[in-house]
């Protein structure tokens, strides 16, 4: 590469760095205000209000026809509601234009139910998908390098850069899609059902990479389960949905106080308190093991 070919690279790749936005600083990356979405006659959501913390993991629960991946999705500007407002990152998403709002997509990720990856690109093909859309300015060796690391990040060997999603197994496949959602070094972080179909210790691991990722790169991370164990592993706060809006907010023990017959069942079930008693055994054990060190 001649020199001039080279300056010009150098300040293409600083302009679109220039481009991106600083971090948001707020209190609170997504506030949902009086939110109704209705599909024809059916009304999925009425009056639904929600704010999420800076920097926590926040569970969403509810039973099924709930509408959890509807809220998602309005979040993320695919549903547009019928009203109410909705706030991502200090940005109007419910008043946003097309043109306006690229680079607020850009500060978020999204891990879609089974991975949603492109079937005839690699893996690292699917992870450039993103970066190519937002930032074309930069080099092919660069774009590469980049989905090599997310590829690392997400727990999987570098050989999997070059394999295509049928040649994964489902618990692969996830990963590679969370690769993808990292891509942009997002400040919000998306997972739907992201444990779904694993086994109990694929699904256990890929709750701790969920922890490790949003402590190390400081994210939000708004995740839809019906998982237990990841409630209780991992979650920070839970949003329950019911009566098509979010009826309550908090902590596990703050939703056991509460006497909504949803959530009694929901949490005091039978899987709910071998969920409960397994993260009981889990605390007692690193708790004899630190009494050790």
């Amino acid at each position: 590469m001649s020199d001039d070919a080279e300056q010009i690279r150098d300040v293409v790749q600083d302009e679109a760095l220039d481009e991106i936005p600083p971090a948001f600083t707020g209190e609170h990356p997504i506030v949902i205000r009086g939110l109704r979405n209705c599909f024809g006659d059916q009304v999925i959501h009425d009056g639904l209000d929600l704010e999420v913390n800076r920097g926590e993991i926040i569970g969403v629960v509810g039973g099924s026809g709930t509408g959890k991946s509807v809220l998602m999705r309005s979040i993320i500007g695919l549903q547009i509601p019928s009203e109410g407002s909705i706030e991502v990152l200090g940005r109007s998403i419910t008043d946003a234009q097309d043109d306006d709002d690229i680079d607020i997509r850009s500060r978020w990720g999204v891990l879609f139910q089974g991975g949603a990856l492109f079937s005839t690109l690699t893996v690292a093909e699917n992870v450039e998908v993103p970066l190519k859309e937002f930032y074309p300015e930069i080099t092919d060796a660069l774009r590469h390098e980049i989905a090599r690391f997310k590829v690392l990040l997400s727990g999987l060997p570098e050989e999997a850069t070059g394999k295509f999603p049928s040649e994964l197994s489902g618990g692969m496949r996830k990963r590679a899609g969370l690769a993808r959602a990292l891509a942009l070094d997002p400040e919000l972080l998306f997972l739907d059902e992201p444990t779904a179909g694993l086994d109990p210790i694929g699904a256990a691991a890929f709750d701790s990479l969920t922890r490790e990722l949003q402590e190390t790169l400081g994210l939000t991370v708004f995740l839809i389960t019906h998982d237990l164990d990841t409630l209780y592993e991992i979650c920070d706060r839970v949003a329950v949905l019911a009566d098509k809006k979010v009826i309550a907010v908090g902590t596990i023990p703050e939703l056991l106080a509460l006497d909504h017959p949803w959530i009694q069942e929901y949490f005091n079930g039978p899987r709910g308190r071998g969920a409960q008693g397994a993260q009981d055994r889990s605390k007692a054990m690193d708790n004899q093991r630190a009494g050790k060190a």
